[in-house]
Order: C-alpha cells, then sequence, then structure tokens
C-alpha cells in the first residue's frame, strides 16, 4: 500500500513547488488546488449544488472564483455554506485518486490540511520559509494587495504552529536546499516502509 505523505504550508510559503520536487523523485501527487478547479468546471460536481444556492456564481456553465470571492465578502456565512458541499467533493476525488494509486509514496497538497482537520495521513510534511520571504514572494505575484494577503494568513494557522505539528519540516529558501530535504523525507519514509 502506498504510504501517505500530507503536505501542507501557508501561501507562499513553496508548497506548490515542493509537491512537484515530490513528483520529480517518483511520488504520486494529488493536488487540492487543483482538484477544485476541477469541481468548479464545466459539468465539474461542485457546479450544480453551488448553482443551487448562489446562482449567481455561475459563468457558462461553470463557477466563477472571482464571483464566490465576492459572495463571501458580502455574506459572512457564505463560506461555511460553500465548504459544506465542496469539502466532501474534494474529499471523494481524493480517495478515488488513493484507490487507483501503485506509487510507494503518495503525496497530498493540501493547503489547508491542519486547518480543515484532514486526517488519513500517515505522515505530515510542511513546506516553510522565512516570514519576509513568504510576503515578497506572494506580493511578487502581483495578484493579490498587501491586505488581501493578511486577510489570507489571519484565517491559516501560524507558521510556527504547522512546523510544531509536523512529522517533516521542509525549509524552501532555495530550491536545491528543498530538493535536498525532499529526498531525505523520502529516504526516511522507505526506510519506515522496509522496517515495518
Amino acid at each position: 500500500m502506498s504510504f501517505r505523505l500530507g503536505l501542507t504550508g501557508s501561501i507562499g510559503m513553496g508548497k506548490s513547488t515542493t509537491a512537484k520536487l515530490f513528483a520529480e523523485e517518483g511520488c504520486a501527487v494529488w493536488d487540492a488546488d487543483a482538484a477544485v478547479h476541477r469541481l468548479y468546471a464545466r459539468g465539474g460536481a461542485a457546479v450544480d449544488p453551488l448553482a443551487r444556492v448562489f446562482p449567481e456564481a455561475v459563468v457558462e456553465g461553470a463557477i466563477c472564483r472571482a464571483r464566490l470571492k465576492d459572495i463571501i465578502a458580502r455574506d459572512p456565512d457564505a463560506l461555511a455554506r460553500i465548504e459544506q458541499i465542496v469539502h466532501p467533493l474534494v474529499a471523494q476525488d481524493r480517495a478515488t485518486f488513493l484507490d487507483a494509486q501503485q506509487a510507494d509514496v503518495t503525496v497530498l497538497d493540501i493547503p489547508l490540511l491542519f486547518e480543515t482537520g484532514a486526517t488519513g495521513f500517515d505522515a505530515v510534511a510542511v513546506a516553510s520559509a522565512p516570514p519576509e520571504a513568504q510576503r515578497a514572494r506572494v506580493l511578487a505575484r502581483g495578484t493579490m494587495s498587501p491586505e488581501e494577503f493578511e486577510a489570507i494568513l489571519a484565517r491559516q494557522m501560524p507558521d510556527a504552529e504547522k512546523r510544531a505539528r509536523a512529522d517533516y519540516v521542509i525549509v524552501t529558501d532555495t530550491i536545491e536546499h528543498a530538493r535536498e530535504q525532499v529526498r531525505a523525507v523520502l529516504d526516511d519514509i522507505r526506510r519506515r516502509k522496509a522496517d515495518a
């Protein structure tokens, strides 16, 4: 059975890059954000149930994330209602992916792993970087204001707490350093599997 490694990290911490490094090392990788994109796309499993609650979120048969963001900004209860619909669909997508896996290690890339109480992992790794690097990375994308970044940070568990809860911490200060740590994590996991 494939070893299930949860991978998380706050915004701008290098989690997506870390997931790619695991894939380069032969791991199967499931991406929660990509699953949500599939669910929101035309014909996706989340379109009809979300359309029943928030019809204004649908554009050309797909869920428009910008419209969902506006709805959430106007209605403090909207996020919880959206999550009630979407989280079970994401969990089903993940279960289907896991059932099909043959890789010795499967990485489950879940940005809000701790915040949502996700379970079912053999271990958890967190991607982490210094706060100044995190802020610089996010603002360099040009997709959000400093205020929006701070609002997202406020909804996420602090990095120090994520590091304390994780089995492995991957510091993403440079790609080379992150790659070394990914390889060390996989060496440890494969050694643990061999000893089990």
